[in-house]
């Protein structure tokens, strides 16, 4: 089955932007560092909300908008995991749903264990839940990035009460295995300890484009599917709003499968789902609908093609980069250590080059001396990015 080319929008327009992607840096800055992608919106998206402006349809987001419908049709044909609506709530987005969720999960100052290098706020969000963060990086193979158990468990076995899992993991891109989700949730279960599963980046996981496009044996599982145990102690937070680049809509998803869990996400505050935006709600539906999965399809295909065409021009023009080819997303996690760029070379890349990358420090001390690359853009671009980098280590 082939798939139609995704159209990438002219930077001139993409300028026209008030995003911060667009807006955060001078128009000489190219900018690779914030989450946004530069592709045209799926079309089922942009006939959606064109038609709620049409109508003002811009008041409150009903009870039910639709939502978990959605979500439960899309998760069983990209994911073969049935989820029950019933079992599911809606918020502002991923990282609110978290921090609700931890509120009622952990008592203060409980420890929360996270993954480093980690998506940045995870080392916000538990604090403001009041719990305490607990790190436990994960280890490198040499030639993946894989969950530390062993390390895990010890956490748990000293007081750990929770672990917010990245799933698949940001910056790395690592999809996590069936295997080591379910023997997380043995573990997590062993202590009377519960696992937040953030799936934000689940469906850009290579393999779910028709043809198999991706990194050999990368296949996204869902921490509740991963096995009836991770259903027992398991919460999900996911959102379109990576993979349709819908995060200014302000629409999150908070899953359960098990009685028990699904009675924590009942017992929160009607506010959390209030805080729902209506174009998120609308932008979601359409996005989760068969309408849309060609569109998602065609970007898995450009996003699969980027991995590979950086590979490329780092070897060509930064040789002494260390990249690994992520598993999922547009993000890639580069290692910079031997050029001689300090322990955040992302400042000087910024300053001398005008690329604008992630700050490697940011995601914990294994960030050091790295940066991270957003690819969800042109061809083009990317090339003129990691070009100019390169004429800095000439």
């Amino acid at each position: 089955m082939s798939v139609a080319p995704l159209q990438t929008l002219p930077i001139d327009q993409l300028r026209q932007r008030s995003s911060t992607k667009w807006r955060r840096y001078p128009d000489d800055v190219l900018p690779l560092f914030v989450a946004e992608t530069d592709f045209a919106p799926a079309p089922a998206i942009t006939a959606a909300l064109h038609r709620a402006v049409e109508l003002g349809d811009t008041g409150y987001t009903p009870p039910d908008a639709g939502i978990a419908a959605a979500y439960a049709g899309f998760a069983q044909r990209r994911f073969g995991w049935q989820v029950d609506p019933a079992r599911v709530r809606t918020t502002c987005d991923v990282m609110m749903g978290v921090v609700e969720i931890l509120r009622h999960v952990t008592e203060p100052g409980d420890r929360v264990i996270v993954t480093p290098p980690v998506y940045p706020p995870f080392y916000e969000c538990i604090p403001e839940a009041g719990a305490a963060v607990e790190r436990v990086p994960l280890l490198d193979t040499g030639t993946a990035w894989e969950l530390d158990l062993l390390g895990i468990e010890a956490a748990f076995a000293a007081g750990a009460r929770a672990i917010l899992l990245c799933n698949p993991h940001n910056p790395t891109g690592t999809v996590h295995t069936r295997e080591s989700l379910a023997a997380l949730a043995d573990i997590a279960a062993g202590f009377g300890a519960v696992v937040i599963s953030d799936e934000i980046h689940a469906p850009l996981t290579a393999p779910t484009a028709p043809d198999g496009l991706g990194a050999a044996g990368a296949r996204f599982t869902p921490f509740l599917d991963a096995s009836p145990v991770a259903a027992r102690v398991g919460y999900t937070v996911a959102s379109a709003s990576k993979a349709f680049n819908l995060a200014g809509l302000k629409c999150a998803l908070m899953v359960t499968a098990d009685d028990a869990t699904s009675s924590v996400l009942r017992a929160l505050p009607d506010e959390v789902e209030w805080r729902t935006g209506l174009f998120g709600a609308i932008a979601a539906v359409a996005a989760f609908s068969p309408e849309s999965d060609e569109w998602l399809d065609a970007q898995l295909v450009a996003l699969h093609e980027n991995r590979a065409l950086l590979a490329d021009l780092l070897a060509e023009h930064v040789p002494a980069a260390r990249y690994r080819i992520p598993d999922a997303g547009f993000l890639a996690w580069v290692d910079l250590s031997d050029l001689g760029w300090g322990d955040n070379p992302a400042v000087k890349i910024l300053r001398d080059a005008r690329v604008a990358l992630h700050l490697g420090p940011l995601f914990g001390a294994e960030g050091a001396g790295h940066v991270r690359i957003n690819f969800g853009c042109s061809p083009e671009l990317l090339r003129e990015a990691v070009e100019r980098i390169g004429a800095l280590a000439r």
